[in-house]
């Protein structure tokens, strides 16, 4: 007896060979416009070619994977795939510390009346502590020559230890020149305000040079006559006003101050 054929059942799942490659034309395709919208023409041509590679050795998948977790997938036999290097992260902002606060200005200045007892008493030197802050007056008979801005060299350990109390403290620092009202006019300065300025500028650059007090911590200010701390009326008035003030800025000072520069990192 002749057994019939069994009957021959049509593959009605064909068509998902003919998706699965429309699907992957379709992810190709896209790969391709991400990389040429690449303005990173050197990353855009890593792309095309992974994207070469792994049509020509059946790895579509997997590389097409790789490009979107940012990594380039080799084919076989060329190498272990590896994650491409990230663009460094941009340097964190360095954190400045608080700015010392009047209660720490005022520990300061017990520190700077112990350590400059003796140059206090002769007159050379005075401290205070006010709302502008920590105030450090140096008289011009303890630091310049009469009518110079050039800073004496005998006058070197009574900045070294102001400037020692000075490096501990956070708060911007200004150097304040001061003059009499008696003018000037000399081969160096035509008026009171280029001296009162120069000496400020003066004193800057030795805290800076011989001290290593940070340049962008400072800034300068010359006044000539129009801030005197005494009178003007008598020669030991004079003597007071002619002066340079080393002024460790409060907080309270500083909302009237122009904005700090960025600190490098």
């Amino acid at each position: 007896m002749r057994h019939k054929k069994a009957a021959h059942h049509e593959n009605h799942e064909r068509w998902l060979v003919s998706y699965a490659d429309f699907i992957t034309l379709m992810f190709a395709f896209f790969v391709v416009m991400f990389a040429t919208a690449q303005k990173d023409k050197t990353k855009a041509s890593a792309v095309a070619e992974s994207v070469r590679e792994a049509l020509q050795h059946g790895q579509l998948a997997s590389t097409l994977e790789g490009i979107l977790n940012h990594r380039r997938v080799l084919p076989e036999g060329k190498g272990d795939s590896r994650r491409n290097p990230a663009a460094a992260p941009p340097p964190k902002p360095v954190e400045k510390p608080p700015l010392a606060s009047q209660a720490d200005l005022a520990k300061a200045a017990e520190t700077l009346h112990r350590t400059l007892e003796n140059e206090l008493k002769n007159g050379k030197v005075s401290v205070q502590v006010d709302r502008r802050g920590l105030v450090v007056s140096l008289r011009e008979a303890g630091f310049f020559a009469s009518g110079d801005d050039t800073v004496s060299a005998t006058s070197f350990p009574m900045i070294e230890k102001i400037a020692g109390v000075i490096q501990g403290l956070p708060n911007p620092l200004r150097l304040e020149g001061h003059t009499d009202s008696v003018p000037i006019h000399n081969a160096r300065f035509h008026s009171n305000w280029e001296l009162s300025t120069a000496r400020g500028i003066a004193m800057l650059e030795t805290l800076r040079q011989r001290y290593q007090v940070p340049s962008e911590r400072m800034s300068v200010a010359g006044f000539a006559e129009n801030a005197p701390a005494d009178t003007n009326e008598t020669a030991e008035g004079r003597t007071h006003n002619r002066r340079v003030d080393l002024v460790v800025l409060s907080a309270e000072a500083l909302f009237g101050e122009p904005p700090p520069a960025p600190t490098k990192p």
